[in-house]
């Protein structure tokens, strides 16, 4: 009987051993994936020259041409006044401009003929959307060397460098320079125009280039 109820004694529970994991909300639990710099997807920059013909020289027609090779001897005449040294120096050296003697002295003719043939020249056609970039461009690189060219005159006139000294010499010095490379960028604009081939004038092309 004894043993009877000692076997229905109830046994005394179980301490409970309560384990708290620390969750934290679904907000906090997000996985950030960080992925290896894609070398292929780098952005590139490239930087190309602005052109102003349009293909091939065979591509510019023939109108273009001629306009734009006849622009460039309205610096060419204005810049004659400073190869007079060269020329009394070298007599000889006129004979290579006597071929544009008739077109000069016709050009001279008309009164005013620089200040018209300027305004012309920028206002009809540089200024003009009815004709081309590529006649637009060349006029543009006409009129600026024309401007250009006034800043010698104007250098002269203000410091006056008489007629002897190292101050004449200079002044003469200037004068040739400036012609040489008048010369030069008259022969390169003409030809280039002619060939349908778009001529940059150093000290020119990227003031012309602004203004369209």
């Amino acid at each position: 009987m004894a043993s009877l109820c000692l076997s229905l004694r109830p046994t005394p529970p179980k301490p409970f051993k309560t384990i708290f994991t620390p969750s934290l909300p679904s907000i906090f639990r997000s996985t950030v994936q960080i992925s290896p710099p894609n070398h292929q997807c780098r952005p590139t920059t490239n930087i190309t020259r602005m052109s102003y013909k349009g293909g091939s020289g065979s591509a510019t027609p023939a109108t273009d041409r001629l306009i734009s090779a006849a622009a460039y001897t309205l610096p060419f005449f204005n810049s004659l006044q400073y190869g007079r040294y060269l020329f009394m120096q070298y007599p000889n050296l006129g004979v290579v401009f006597d071929p544009l003697l008739p077109l000069l002295a016709l050009y001279r003719s008309v009164p005013y003929a620089s200040f018209v043939a300027f305004f012309a020249l920028y206002l009809g056609v540089v200024r003009n959307p009815a004709f081309s970039r590529y006649v637009r461009f060349n006029s543009m690189q006409a009129v600026t060397l024309d401007v250009l060219l006034v800043v010698p005159l104007l250098l002269t006139r203000i410091f006056n460098p008489g007629r002897a000294g190292i101050g004449f010499r200079l002044m003469v010095w200037g004068h040739n320079a400036v012609f040489v490379f008048s010369c030069f960028c008259f022969v390169y604009g003409l030809v280039s125009s002619l060939l349908g081939k778009t001529p940059y004038l150093p000290f020119v092309a990227d003031a012309a280039g602004r203004q369209l």
